[in-house]
């Protein structure tokens, strides 16, 4: 395009674009170093999420951004506006990619067994049995590995070579070579076998056929790149469970009359009407009413807040007190749920990208293992052997170099790493989840809900003078139970596990923020803060003023109780540790890591959770947006950090952190932001799930090995025109046998609470 045809675009913008055609990490390395060497252009691609983040400035349009990884190979499309029909034509597009995946997969399996099951069995190869062979291993080659032929293709139109390289070559090799013994060599003769025998010895490869290593090697690979498809298809869930989290109507008071439209439909200005129970629309201002606001599931905060004239409120929080009308101050992609959506978003795409094990040797072995056999070639050419023998060797050498026990690494350590985690209540998401865990020393632990219960549990009641503190709990329960404030029903649950039914309450009232009175047997009981006792005449011991004070000193809430003019007793409620926490976090100690208490509690609550668990370094008052940024400085430290967490307001530090685990107790947008679920919602889960991971990783890295070291092995017998088929084939079955067996040890692995 020549200059000055467009305008200049003002520096600098960002943008995403959805990158299709990807088949491994390197596919997104060389998708970055293309769109890095434009001007002005400094780009990012995760092959995770299949997204390029590109910042860019001067005279680069976004189109030039797609024509350039369109030459590169790939697709590139500018993201739709926002929007649920968007979210679900994305989705639907990954369902049918996961569908034909599926359907490739059965089919291949299907086919692929008797082939494998002939060529090892030589009792089984009756008359023509090389032709059925052919006419099942066809479909697999063909159509079950077209993936990876596409994929090979394209890498080498583009000078590159990766796995898929090697799977395709190895596969065509082994299925050309296998029609060119069955019409032109002798291995179609009536009666051919292949006899289960171990000898080196050189052979001009006329009579022998490698379906089912073309075959098997398809099944294997494929069944690993659908595996990590249907992991891949979470990618964007967090981001629609957030959305997911808002009101979807609202009830707009219009000329004094409320009218129920959709929550897209409000403006700036509106009033809007907030019912007990009912979620708070958008961001605004109370102008009407007070009431207690549950906030714990963006802000972490496990008291509800008391709002009333002129207080603030946030969308998607809970309204769990009285009626409430708010004027909406933001709405839209302004709000506090939208801007926690978008920090979700940027850091699942700013994760830096982990380069598969497989892939990362790829790169290396690849291309040796291509040079060598073009050696083998051109050396046997060159001995005068003929051209058979050469053939033979050189396809050898691809043929033992195809990834079949490289194929069964991952995918079946994962397996049953995954299955034995599902029985221990741990969900992994993917092999990238496990090369984190290795490298992990800081482990951040927000406190509501993953070190706290996350819900008010009464803790101590203690009576004035020669009062009994049963009777205080009975009489204060009795009230409580009438009303629906948090704190309330936390007093009222406590008595009611106690003492079963409660005495009834006559003439109940309730002062919004301060606490309530009633009428039990015959007594005018009022429950709640000090100034509502002074306010209504009764006298507070001494006893409990230092009780209430040491309470508070504590980050517990502590409200009175009293009758017939006089403070009876004091009753102290908090979000109570869980029983595992301590162990847990000695536990995280003994693995080598640095535990950090984060949450968005005063500093004195934290505080106190964070010296009863044995955690020294805390950091309190934070919002979502602080967390993220907590965790992005410890990483510029120079820390790997793993996140523990369970609401909305830690997904987005979940997704940034190195690894993140997710209490399955909690959200579904933590549980989709995280690399790791802890089904248990106990937080020796993280520590069971921390050792699993890492044991995974050591088994996937030893199978790897293994896999290697036999290509290693086999590849100069080779080279060298001695490898019998038979010897290749139990080889090569051999280490796919080693490697299954690798990963079923993974079976024996225990808990740390030591009961499954």
């Amino acid at each position: 395009m020549a200059p000055g045809t467009r305008p200049l675009i003002a520096a600098p913008h960002r943008i995403e674009l959805a990158i299709g055609g990807m088949t491994c990490a390197s596919c997104a390395s060389r998708i970055e170093k293309k769109l890095n060497r434009m001007d002005g252009v400094s780009a990012t691609v995760n092959y995770a999420t299949e997204k390029a983040t590109v910042t860019f400035s001067g005279d680069v349009s976004p189109q030039d951004l797609v024509a350039t990884v369109e030459r590169t190979g790939y697709t590139a499309v500018l993201p739709p506006p926002p929007g649920t029909g968007d979210a679900e034509r994305s989705d639907g597009a990954t369902i049918d990619e996961l569908h034909g995946l599926r359907t490739r997969l059965w089919v291949s399996l299907v086919l692929t067994v008797p082939v494998i099951a002939l060529a090892m069995v030589p009792a089984w190869q009756f008359d023509f049995w090389q032709w059925a062979s052919l006419a099942l291993a066809g479909p697999v080659v063909v159509y079950g590995g077209a993936p990876f032929h596409r994929a090979a293709w394209t890498n080498l139109r583009h000078g590159a070579a990766t796995m898929d390289t090697l799977v395709s070559m190895g596969t065509l090799a082994a299925f050309g070579w296998s029609l060119w013994a069955l019409f032109l060599g002798s291995a179609g003769t009536p009666g051919m076998t292949h006899p289960f025998e171990f000898t080196i010895e050189r052979s001009d490869g006329a009579d022998n056929i490698y379906l089912e290593a073309a075959a098997g090697v398809t099944l294997f690979i494929l069944a690993g790149r659908y595996f990590e498809a249907r992991s891949k298809r979470r990618a964007g869930a967090a981001l629609r469970a957030l959305l997911e989290l808002g009101a979807k109507e609202v009830a707009v008071l219009r000329n004094g009359v409320e009218t129920r439209i959709p929550v897209e439909q409000l403006s700036v200005g509106d009033r809007f009407v907030v019912r007990p129970g009912e979620k708070i629309a958008t961001d605004g201002v109370v102008v009407e009413g007070t009431s207690a606001v549950d906030e714990a599931m963006l802000t972490g905060e496990s008291v509800p807040v008391e709002v009333g004239p002129d207080s603030p409120v946030v969308g998607a929080t809970v309204n769990a007190g009285g009626r409430l009308v708010v004027r909406a101050t933001r709405v839209g992609a302004d709000t506090r749920l939208a801007q926690t959506a978008k920090l979700v978003e940027q850091a699942q795409t700013g994760k830096a990208a982990v380069q598969r094990l497989a892939d990362r040797i790829s790169g290396v072995f690849v291309p040796i293992v291509i040079a060598l056999a073009v050696a083998t070639l051109g050396y046997w050419i060159g001995t005068g052997d003929g051209l058979t023998a050469a053939f033979t060797a050189a396809v050898a050498v691809l043929i033992i170099a195809c990834p079949c026990a490289l194929g069964l690494a991952t995918p079946t350590a994962l397996l049953v790493g995954t299955g034995r985690g599902a029985q221990l209540g741990i969900l992994i998401k993917g092999p990238e989840a496990l090369e984190s865990t290795k490298r992990v020393d800081t482990v951040v632990l927000d406190k509501t809900g993953t070190v706290t219960t996350g819900r008010m549990t009464l803790l101590d009641v203690t009576a004035a003078g020669d009062e009994d503190a049963d009777e205080v709990l009975r009489i204060a329960g009795a009230v409580e139970a009438a009303s629906e404030h948090p704190v309330a029903r936390a007093v009222a649950a406590a008595a009611a596990d106690r003492f079963g039914a409660l005495p009834p309450v006559n003439g109940f009232s309730s002062t919004e923020g301060l606490g309530v009175r009633g009428d039990v047997d015959g007594r005018n009981v009022v429950v709640g803060r000090a100034k509502l006792m002074l306010d209504t005449g009764l006298r507070i011991p001494q006893e409990l003023r230092d009780a209430q004070a040491a309470a508070e000193r504590a980050g517990r809430t502590a409200i009175l109780a009293g009758w017939d003019g006089q403070g009876r007793g004091l009753l102290t409620v908090a979000d109570a540790v869980k029983p595992t926490s301590r162990q847990a976090v000695a536990a995280l100690k003994a693995l080598g890591l640095t535990p950090v208490l984060l949450t968005g509690d005063n500093g004195t609550v934290a505080r106190a959770v964070a010296d009863e668990v044995g955690i020294s370094d805390v950091v309190a008052d934070v919002l979502p947006a602080d967390k993220v940024d907590v965790v992005k400085r410890l990483q510029a430290e120079g820390r790997v950090v793993a996140m523990v967490g369970d609401g909305v307001n830690d997904a987005a530090a979940l997704a940034q952190a190195d690894l993140g685990l997710a209490m399955g107790t909690g959200t579904d947008v933590a549980i989709e932001a995280s690399d790791l679920t802890l089904v248990r919602g106990d937080l020796l889960a993280a520590v069971d799930a921390i050792r699993l991971s890492r044991r995974t990783l050591r088994i996937i890295k030893s199978n790897l090995f293994w896999a290697f070291a036999y290509n290693v092995a086999a590849l100069p017998l080779a080279a060298a025109g001695l490898l019998n088929p038979m010897l290749a084939g139990a080889a090569m079955a051999f280490s796919s046998v080693f490697v299954v067996s690798n990963s079923l040890r993974l079976r024996g692995f225990r808990s740390q609470r030591g009961t499954a």
